[in-house]
């Protein structure tokens, strides 16, 4: 009995010391209904302090964020799955934007634009999160793009060089090797400091694992983080996963450190925004596009930078992946994308159809940092490559249908043979940057003016070992500072010219 009489008055202590720690003031909350929901958009009423961009909690815990206030409803595009949302849920404001989370716990982790793990690796050590739209660096804050982004792939080294802070844009029609170009900039970043952000798009997830099974098995994953919004996930996540990329890279590079993100690819992310524009009943403009599709591309893209020393020097140096048709670079999207970067490189079908990859169109890329960020020795000695090449290919244009051609002629086509011979590269296999100077040098120099044009592979696949038992001295040298003395050139020159000799098919040998 003294149990019994005794339970109520406890009861009652417990309750009296709640309430009275209870903060008795009032206090205003504001509630949001779902008015109708579908395609990933929930359209929402009431909730008439919310704000653009703003994320939202639905009251089964799904997420999503603001995209349009009209002066009755919200357009709201869902970052989970639309089952779990109906009509007539509630809706709240969280009065914060999208954040991720950012820091060096995230190396080598799959991730979904939110920071959720893909990769069944367990939570993610976050140092701290942060909103995925941010202010571009002003130029005060900017410096000069000045040091090389070596991306292991000699056309691009040698002719179109890549910069610490550049937005170069890599584009092409459908299956050109887009993403195996990008791919190998990655895997050639294991022999630098540069951290890799990889941002999959409304990609197949065969395609995502390809690439991260690519750099798992040739480059450093334990530096490369995977954010993954694949064409099956909801398109909100589509939608912000390159903002997230970008968020998380800058981490880096606010700290002195430098990132390269790669976006695979910026069309599908247009077409994400088109999709949900239409839906939210935007006013389309050129192609269906809304108008503000530009400033979209434009505010992400500037964020790429290099920073000034006193803002610690780190860079941020983006490689966004855009799809052509039919090679057409007068569409509305590549030619917004052509005139927010600081250059592209054009994949072309029809060198791709003929075996000539990376199928690099050397007439329609360009770099607009170009050689300021080349390393000196590979400058010096690439110096006449291009033009040497274009005129090779012309002169192939015109003496295709058998006309007369002189000894000089031919001896140019051969040379541009070789030279087309050099610049081909299989995926995966960056090279070092004295490979690609000695590559360049030996052509150059006419050291394999002799060597067959089937045996100039055999001599590229040879060069790495050979480099570093017959000159390993200067090839370190090289590696480490990025010139090329006149002394050390000699000694290199010599080291290619005994490997040429040694590939060259004996006298009398058949072709």
């Amino acid at each position: 009995m003294t149990i019994a009489t005794d339970l109520p008055s406890r009861w009652l202590e417990r309750a009296s010391a709640r309430v009275s720690a209870t903060p008795l003031e009032p206090r205003i909350d504001e509630i949001g209904r779902v008015l109708q929901v579908g395609d990933g958009i929930a359209l929402v009423s009431g909730l008439p302090g919310a704000r653009l961009d703003e994320l939202l909690g639905f009251e089964r815990g799904q997420l999503g964020f603001a995209l349009t206030l009209d002066a009755d409803t919200i357009g709201c595009v869902l970052l989970d799955d639309v089952a779990g949302v109906a009509a007539g849920d509630v809706v709240r404001g969280t009065g914060e934007v999208v954040h991720v989370p950012v820091g060096s716990g995230l190396l080598g982790r799959i991730l979904d634009p939110l920071g959720r793990p893909l990769d069944g690796g367990g939570p993610v050590a976050a140092d701290g999160f942060a909103p995925i739209e941010r202010p571009a660096p002003a130029i005060i804050e900017r410096d000069l793009v000045t040091e090389p982004v070596q991306t292991g792939v000699l056309v691009v080294d040698a002719l179109f060089a890549l910069g610490r802070g550049q937005r170069e844009l890599v584009i092409g029609d459908r299956g050109t090797g887009k993403t195996t170009l990008a791919t190998d900039a990655i895997i050639a970043q294991k022999r630098s400091d540069v951290v890799c952000v990889y941002v999959a798009v409304g990609q197949k997830s065969a395609a995502v694992q390809r690439v991260i099974e690519a750099v798992r098995a040739h480059g450093a994953p334990e530096r490369c983080l995977f954010v993954v919004a694949e064409a099956a996930r909801a398109p909100g996540l589509r939608w912000i996963a390159p903002f997230a990329g970008f968020t998380m890279a800058e981490w880096f590079r606010d700290r002195g450190r430098h990132a390269l993100v790669v976006i695979d690819d910026l069309t599908r992310h247009a077409a994400t925004h088109r999709e949900l524009a239409l839906l939210t009943r935007q006013p389309p403009g050129r192609e269906a596009y809304p108008g503000d599709v530009f400033y979209l591309h434009a505010r992400l893209l500037e964020r790429a930078a290099k920073l000034a020393p006193e803002k610690g020097g780190g860079s941020l140096t983006a490689l966004p992946i855009a799809e052509t048709e039919a090679g057409n670079l007068s569409a509305y999207i590549p030619t917004n994308l052509i005139s927010i970067t600081d250059g592209q490189i054009v994949l072309d079908m029809r060198l791709f159809n003929e075996g000539h990859k990376p199928a690099v169109d050397i007439g329609r890329s360009v770099s607009r940092v170009g050689g300021k960020t080349q390393a000196p020795a590979l400058r010096s000695a690439a110096e006449s490559l291009r033009l040497d090449y274009a005129q090779f290919l012309e002169l192939e244009m015109f003496t295709r249908f058998g006309g007369m051609v002189d000894a000089r002629v031919r001896a140019r086509i051969g040379r541009g043979q070789r030279i087309r011979a050099v610049l081909a590269q299989p995926p995966y296999a960056p090279k070092r940057l004295a490979d690609e100077v000695a590559l360049v040098l030996a052509v150059q120099e006419g050291l394999l003016d002799s060597l067959p044009v089937e045996q100039v592979a055999a001599f590229a696949t040879a060069l790495p070992g050979w480099l570093d038992a017959e000159a390993g001295s200067v090839a370190q040298a090289l590696e480490r500072t990025g010139e090329l003395p006149p002394a050390d050139r000699t000694v290199l020159i010599e080291a290619l010219r005994r490997l040429a000799a040694r590939l060259r098919p004996a006298e009398g040998a058949a072709a």
